[in-house]
């Protein structure tokens, strides 16, 4: 079954905790050290991005996810990304590094998302856009969920780097969205202007790359450059829209 044909049956009654849309809230993802978790806090995001999907080349192991999330600050959440784990495995992951929240970007139904998540601790579930995939039905289908992660369609699991047609997203949504998929400083102002999420999340738009003393294609490491004007154009976007 591919992201976005899911199993509404097992969705139980109740609604989400909302999201702030007062400004756009930003998650950079794929942090592996401390250093890039203390410089994305100090540039003011809402959340961090830890991944549990052995195949990503950006996977952390939870001992050593449970270090960089003590380095935060209690305002700043840690969002763990999986795919396709067993909900035992989730489970014990999030009690181990201390997650606040799960984002499930495989093929997990409702019902697994749910048995997989751990009392108190949110989940959001990211969708992978085309024009095959009916985002109405995935709100539906993923009603208890905080949010719906938005991200472009890929055969690789975990997030593309890669952006996909906006205009596909609906302007009428019961849930929050978070939008990714090839966000970088460039467009992000941008992607606000014409989607308005609820937040957006970033990892390969703020990959670091020889001009940051980084080798070619290295996606272990974050520009603290790149993330410093990533969150300058979020900022602009979100006065931009406020003075409208």
């Amino acid at each position: 079954m591919s992201s976005g044909e899911h199993d509404c049956a097992a969705v139980s009654d109740g609604g989400p905790v909302g999201v702030s849309t007062s400004r756009t809230r930003v998650k950079f993802c794929g942090i592996v050290d401390v250093r890039d978790a203390r410089d994305a806090v100090a540039l003011g995001v809402d959340a961090i991005g830890l991944v549990f999907y052995p195949r990503s080349p950006r996977a952390i192991d939870p001992a050593h996810a449970a270090g960089i999330r003590r380095s935060l600050p209690s305002y700043v959440a840690a969002v763990g990304l999986f795919v396709d784990a067993p909900p035992e495995a989730v489970r014990r992951v999030a009690g181990t590094v201390g997650l606040d929240a799960l984002q499930f970007h495989g093929n997990e139904s409702a019902h697994e998302c749910e048995a997989s998540t751990p009392a108190g601790v949110g989940w959001w579930r990211a969708v992978r856009v085309r024009r095959e995939v009916d985002l109405i039905e995935s709100f539906v289908c993923f009603e208890r969920a905080e949010a719906l992660l938005l991200d472009s369609f890929s055969p690789v699991y975990g997030g593309s780097g890669t952006a996909f047609d906006w205009s596909l997203i609906p302007t009428h949504r019961p849930r929050p969205i978070f939008l990714s998929g090839g966000l970088c400083p460039g467009n992000v102002a941008d992607a606000i202007a014409r989607v308005h999420p609820d937040g957006v999340d970033v990892s390969s738009g703020i990959q670091a790359d020889a001009a940051d003393g980084a080798a070619c294609g290295e996606p272990r490491r974050k520009s603290a450059k790149r993330m410093e004007r990533f969150m300058a154009e979020v900022l602009r976007a979100d006065v931009a829209r406020i003075s409208r």
